[in-house]
């Protein structure tokens, strides 16, 4: 037990270290406190967001268009992934599109998305869900073209039809490359969230950021951008916990 706490405790000493360091730099003048407020600052303002509603209302849109974008990308995404994998028709149909849009910066699509949808949560939704997409699909293409195909040409031997086939061998050999995919739309989900709102939103955590900054709370700023780093924390290893425990059969 003291091991593991001594595990965590050296794991985050660098998240102290540099907490310490951001005081220390704003008391001692390194830095302009217009520039760098003290932490200590920061803290104090973030308890004053937190204990108000409008803080919520805004994290709670945010968390709705982060959510439903993220939900549909996976679901269609996984589906795209797997059936370009096991398809030919649609692999020779789908790859082009994937291939041209990929490496394209996805925030290039925010102003696109405004245009199509307004500034309400629609814009949003769909910004994420053509961001996250294309990492979960190219995540279940990976891992259902991966599938050993001697359990594909056992199950088939048989007697297994495809889709049979499909659901009990390729899906549980595609998991693993599928969730790594679902984890890096995760992480891309709150990036596309928070810069979309920063730009062509009323209402949200992103939206909150930029209205403080343009106000001059620089404290309550900072304070909006802690808790959007602690949120994504907080989603990555809830996320890595959940996923160890789908992989756990594997073992």
């Amino acid at each position: 037990m003291t091991a593991a706490l001594s595990g965590v405790a050296f794991r985050y000493l660098p998240i102290v270290i540099l907490a310490v360091l951001w005081q220390m730099a704003s008391e001692f003048g390194w830095v302009s406190t217009a520039v760098l407020p003290p932490l200590s600052s920061v803290f104090e303002a973030g308890w004053g967001l937190i204990t108000s509603d409008d803080f919520w209302v805004n994290a709670g849109a945010s968390l709705y268009r982060g959510g439903v974008g993220l939900l549909l990308a996976i679901v269609i995404g996984a589906a795209l992934g797997i059936g370009m994998a096991w398809w030919r028709p649609v692999r020779a149909l789908l790859s082009p599109i994937v291939e041209i849009f990929y490496p394209l910066p996805k925030s290039a699509l925010i102003p696109v998305t405004a245009l199509w949808l307004g500034f309400g949560d629609a814009s949003k939704i769909l910004l994420i869900f053509l961001g996250c997409m294309l990492p979960v699909t190219i995540g279940a293409f990976n891992g259902a073209r991966g599938s050993e195909r001697t359990l594909v040409w056992s199950a088939r031997s048989l007697g297994a039809g495809r889709l049979r086939t499909l659901w009990d061998v390729v899906v549980p050999s595609a998991m693993p490359e599928l969730l790594n995919g679902v984890r890096t739309a995760l992480a891309l989900s709150w990036v596309l969230l928070v810069a979309s709102e920063l730009i062509v939103a009323r209402a949200g955590l992103g939206y909150l950021i930029g209205f403080m900054g343009d106000g001059g709370n620089y404290d309550g700023m900072f304070a909006v951008v802690l808790f959007v780093a602690l949120l994504g924390f907080i989603a990555d290893r809830l996320y890595q916990m959940a996923m160890q425990r789908a992989l756990r059969w594997r073992e």
